[in-house]
């Protein structure tokens, strides 16, 4: 059976739900707040619940964070695929939902943005495994380079996952070109394939990431509650979403990603995993916290009742 491999950050989030953010110097209540793991912890969450074994290939760190974050894996069954802890504690994210179910971040990175060459092959990659890479990775002196050229060591019956994330915002960064040719799938949302791209929809932007990736690679490009795009040599499809009432968008883009790869590496087609990550993503969105993807069942019996089958 192939697993997915994930080489990017786990985290803590602080989790608030308010009516709106404040102004400047302001100040608002929360209705409610908590600290659960997030990050990379998401995707892997999603796809775990949904039949794919998980490694975990980052750091985590020696405090009550990084305990937290242990505490979450283990519960879910996911492999901690680096077993000592680092020196520092594991980071930490503030996460604000508002009214609109939109959510808004701000992140302190700890022990899970560092990672050394000696880490990464300390679980070997297999063929058919899914390597997961975040465009967080990047950003981090202290792992990028080392993960870059992992990753781009890699046998070709290694599938690539490519997450870009809110703060990759071109193809120009060296690293960046380094990474392109060796991708496989790409996961993003709209707004990050925009910003990427330089383009002004999302037809103008699958264009464009196929001019930077390999001819075979898989595009899937989310669009909120309207679904997804997938395209593939050129033949964009759209996959339509399902209609929900959203109260916290946050971790949904995750579920999505975590299900969609759960789906290929049990032999769906494209179009067939969208769909089961659309599901996904919708029912997350119903739910207040980062990792609220449903589990298998629980997306079988949605697409189930909307399809009457």
């Amino acid at each position: 059976m192939p697993r997915l491999l994930h080489t990017g950050q786990v985290i803590i989030d602080l989790v608030m739900a308010v009516d709106k953010l404040p102004q400047p110097g302001g100040d608002v209540l929360a209705q409610f707040a908590s600290f659960e793991a997030g990050g990379g912890f998401n995707v892997m969450a999603a796809a775990q619940r949904n039949g794919l074994p998980v490694v975990y290939l980052g750091r985590h760190g020696t405090g009550r964070f990084g305990d937290l974050a242990r505490e979450a894996m283990n519960a879910e069954g996911i492999r901690i695929g680096i077993s000592h802890c680092a020196e520092r504690d594991t980071g930490l994210c503030v996460a604000v939902t508002d009214a609109s179910a939109e959510r808004s971040f701000i992140s302190y990175i700890g022990a899970e943005g560092e990672v050394t060459a000696e880490d990464l092959v300390s679980v070997p990659a297999e063929a058919g495994d899914y390597v997961y890479v975040s465009g967080y990775s990047l950003l981090h002196v202290g792992k990028a380079q080392a993960l870059v050229d992992w990753v781009l060591a890699l046998a070709n019956g290694i599938n690539v996952v490519f997450d870009p994330g809110p703060l990759v915002d071109s193809p120009d960064a060296p690293l960046m070109q380094a990474l392109l040719p060796r991708i496989d799938v790409w996961t993003s949302n709209s707004a990050e394939a925009l910003r990427f791209t330089g383009a002004s929809d999302i037809g103008e932007a699958l264009n464009r990431l196929a001019d930077h990736l390999p001819t075979e690679v898989l595009t899937v490009v989310r669009d909120g509650p309207q679904g997804c795009w997938i395209s593939r040599r050129g033949d964009h499809r759209h996959v339509p979403g399902f209609k929900v009432e959203a109260v916290d968008s946050n971790g949904a883009g995750d579920a999505h990603a975590g299900v969609f790869v759960a789906g290929l590496a049990q032999g769906l087609s494209a179009g067939e995993a969208a769909r089961r990550a659309n599901a996904a993503a919708a029912l997350a969105v119903t739910r207040w916290g980062p990792a609220t993807s449903p589990g298998t069942v629980e997306v079988d019996a949605f697409i189930s009742k909307t399809y009457g089958t």
